[in-house]
């Protein structure tokens, strides 16, 4: 029989309960599965998008339904599982790809292969353009971070138990993903660095982070979630690496091919993680 780890939690008149958790560890391999799930959310999202030309809306309300239906498994859910946990955030990731592109971009040659006119069927991208993108994403983010905080429930992922915590995490999670996709876009469009560039750059914060973490004055929380953030960008980034035209600064592999390869890694890791999860809670 399969056991999960539960966690002691204060209910009314200071009785105790015990709740099951339903978020992973934080570990290296959980660092792993989120970059390898939010690369394969940047090519996935460029395939459907632009390689088989649905265009950003259709693909957008696409994947937002199926974000909504992961969503509705995860939080039926009455126990973590890996499966489960990381569809969400490659529906997430894959979501947040095409409702930035949409978001940012437009019908421009500058976002358009050679000699194309649209995109797909519907409007062809509303043209906030990266700056005021990211911009509107980080403001939306802040509001979740404070209504977050505002009800008092913690931040820390392993803590997270309530269906309340868990909106609130998948909120956070949903449009960080997507204002992630921003900021990748615009270090490897707009500002000079390139693909290899940008991931570089944003390799060298992630690794400041970790360097931050035995500073006690910091909280691990905070750079949690830093570090959340910032691996969306970095997926960005390295899709795009692995799929545009080398003229561009691309390894030119396909968005087909790419998503193929990273999807059978990330299925493999959920593998590896539904076996440990198991070993630890046998």
């Amino acid at each position: 029989m399969e056991h999960t780890e539960v966690l002691a939690a204060a209910g009314p008149a200071g009785a105790v309960r015990s709740v099951v958790r339903k978020l992973p560890e934080v570990t290296l391999a959980f660092w792993i599965m989120k970059i390898a799930a939010t690369t394969l959310g940047e090519t996935a999202g460029d395939l459907f998008a632009q390689t088989l030309g649905l265009g950003y809306f259709l693909t957008t309300i696409a994947l937002f339904l199926v974000f909504v239906v992961t969503l509705a498994v995860q939080l039926r859910s009455r126990h973590y599982n890996p499966f489960f946990y990381w569809t969400v955030i490659l529906s997430t990731s894959t979501a947040g790809t095409t409702m930035s592109d949409f978001m940012n971009r437009d019908a421009s040659a500058a976002y358009l292969s050679s000699g194309a006119t649209s995109l797909g069927w519907g409007p062809q991208g509303l043209g906030l353009g990266y700056r005021t993108g990211a911009a509107i994403l980080i403001s939306l983010l802040a509001v979740i971070f404070a209504v977050w905080k505002a009800t008092g429930l913690t931040f820390a992922i392993r803590d997270i138990v309530t269906l309340r915590g868990e909106a609130l995490f998948w909120s956070a999670i949903l449009v960080s993903n997507t204002l992630g996709t921003s900021l990748g876009d615009f270090l490897s469009d707009s500002s000079g660095l390139g693909y290899a560039g940008g991931a570089l750059l944003i390799t060298a914060l992630l690794a400041g982070l970790l360097a931050l973490m035995p500073v006690p004055a910091i909280p691990n929380v905070l750079l949690f979630w830093a570090a959340f953030v910032l691996t969306r960008p970095l997926g960005a980034t390295a899709g795009d690496l692995l799929t545009k035209p080398t003229a561009k600064g691309g390894l030119d592999l396909g968005t087909a091919g790419s998503s193929a390869v990273l999807l059978a890694i990330l299925i493999g890791l959920m593998g590896y993680a539904r076996v440990q999860e198991r070993g630890n809670t046998a």
